[in-house]
Parts: structure tokens; C-alpha cells; sequence
């Protein structure tokens, strides 16, 4: 029978979008099949004691509800709060960030604290995929939606030093899980700064003054990602500078909160 060339051009195109739509497809089966195979063959293995995995987890089922859990965070800074009642801390109430809200599931205890110290200073980089879970976990249980994911970056010399940034690979599994994107380019690092471990709480706010510059127009809504938050002096800068460029939301997302000192 013959269509003729309208319709013959009719069929090519549904063709053709069904085509490309299997093509575009088939990367992402393929991955996920392979990635379940790689399980099944070596399945996870808990990071903190060698026992099996908990499903997609690198750590044991006993190992996982031992983690020091955030359970009464105060919901801007996400600094432990005593009781469940209150919403905000009392740094928060007296003089309010320039973030908006914060995902921070975990204490900096033991036996996290070791986790996050191996991938900062001794090259576990490993650790990274297991971080960055627990954070998607809460997260998307979260009511934070940004359009942007921003890494806290690190300066030229400290990359070149540690190989990678720590924040950045935390960051993935979330924006795979949610679809954000992750910039790596909207903010740089234009000063070195030395480790604030040994600094107090206002030494680190000042140490962080004029640390980040914007480089390009940033979206309305965005998330700044960061290992441990202890001070807030890093991401405070941060989202100051994201706020003076226009942005109108700013969540922070960390894995860990540490205590206050000084």
C-alpha cells in the first residue's frame, strides 16, 4: 500500500524519536545493570568492622544505628538542641545567617568522626559514596529542593594538595538521586587559608572574610554542601556571597554538625 511522502515522512519521525529515545536509555539500563551485577558479585562490606553491607550501604546493620544521630536539630543551623520543642537555636534567634535552612543528619562522634577524618586528611576517598548516601537519605526526606548544588570549594593549592574536594564527592549521590545539578564554577576560592582546626569561634569567622568570590549569575534557590559544620564560619561566608549575587534561598547540607568551641 502506499502512504505516499507525507505519510511515509509521519512514520520516519515516530521512528526516529523512538529510536533516540531507546538510545538515550540504553546507558542508563545498561549502568544499572552492571551496577547490580557488581553487587551481587562483591557485595558492600561494612567500612567500620569487614561484616556485609546493609543494602546499598557500606557499613553493617549494627554499624549503621550506631551512628550518632542529629535527632533535635535546630532547623537554620542544625545545631543540637536539648528537647524537641524548640525550632531554632539561640545563636539564631539573636542574630539570623544568611542561610536559610539546614540538612545535617549526623553528629561528629564516634565512630563517624573517623570516617570523615579518613577522607579529609588520609586519602579515603572511598568513604565518600557512604557519606554522601546518608546525607541523599536526609535530604530527600527534606523539604530542600534547590536548583543548584554548590560544593564548598577548595583553593587551587589545598586541591592540588589533598587530589580531591571532599564536599564535591559527598555531594554526588544526592544530585544523582534528586536530578540537581552540581556547579563547579558559580564560586571560587580566591584566598588560601590555613586549617581551622585549632581555631576558636571568632578567630574562624574572621579567618573566612573575603575567602569566596561569585563568578557566575547563580539560580534563586541553591544548596551549599560541606562535610562537618562546626563554627558555620565556611558556610556562613559562603552564603553570604551567594545571597549578594542574588540568590534568594540558601540550604546548607552537611553529614555531620560538631559542637561549638570558644
Amino acid at each position: 500500500m502506499d502512504v505516499g511522502p507525507a505519510r511515509a515522512g509521519v512514520h520516519w519521525r515516530e521512528y526516529s524519536r523512538s529510536w533516540m529515545s531507546c538510545q538515550l536509555k540504553t546507558p542508563k539500563l545498561l549502568y544499572n545493570w552492571l551496577n547490580n551485577v557488581q553487587r551481587w558479585l562483591y557485595p558492600p562490606r561494612c567500612t567500620l568492622c569487614g561484616a556485609l553491607g546493609e543494602g546499598h550501604y557500606d557499613l553493617c546493620r549494627p554499624c549503621l544505628n550506631e551512628l550518632p544521630r542529629n535527632l533535635s536539630p535546630c532547623r537554620q543551623c542544625g545545631l543540637p538542641l536539648e528537647g524537641s520543642g524548640a525550632q531554632l537555636c539561640g545563636r539564631c534567634l539573636k542574630r539570623v545567617p544568611p542561610f536559610d535552612h539546614a540538612v545535617i543528619p549526623l553528629l561528629y562522634q564516634s565512630p563517624l568522626d573517623r570516617l570523615i577524618l579518613a577522607l579529609k586528611f588520609h586519602q579515603g576517598l572511598a568513604h565518600a559514596r557512604l557519606l554522601g548516601q546518608l546525607l541523599a537519605d536526609a535530604v530527600e526526606a527534606s523539604e530542600s529542593r534547590p536548583q543548584l548544588i554548590i560544593p564548598v570549594p577548595l583553593h587551587p593549592k589545598r586541591l592540588r594538595e589533598r587530589g580531591y574536594n571532599q564536599a564535591l564527592e559527598i555531594a554526588r549521590p544526592a544530585a544523582k538521586r534528586l536530578n540537581i545539578p552540581i556547579s563547579l564554577d558559580h564560586v571560587q576560592r580566591t584566598r588560601h587559608t590555613e586549617t581551622q582546626t585549632r581555631l576558636k569561634y571568632r578567630e574562624r569567622h574572621k579567618n573566612m572574610r573575603g575567602v569566596f568570590e561569585v563568578a557566575r549569575a547563580v539560580p534563586r534557590d541553591v544548596a551549599i554542601v560541606d562535610d562537618v559544620v562546626t563554627s558555620g564560619s565556611t558556610v556562613t561566608a559562603l552564603a553570604k556571597v551567594l545571597k549578594q549575587a542574588g540568590a534568594e534561598r540558601v540550604d546548607i547540607w552537611a553529614v555531620a554538625r560538631a559542637p561549638l568551641r570558644g
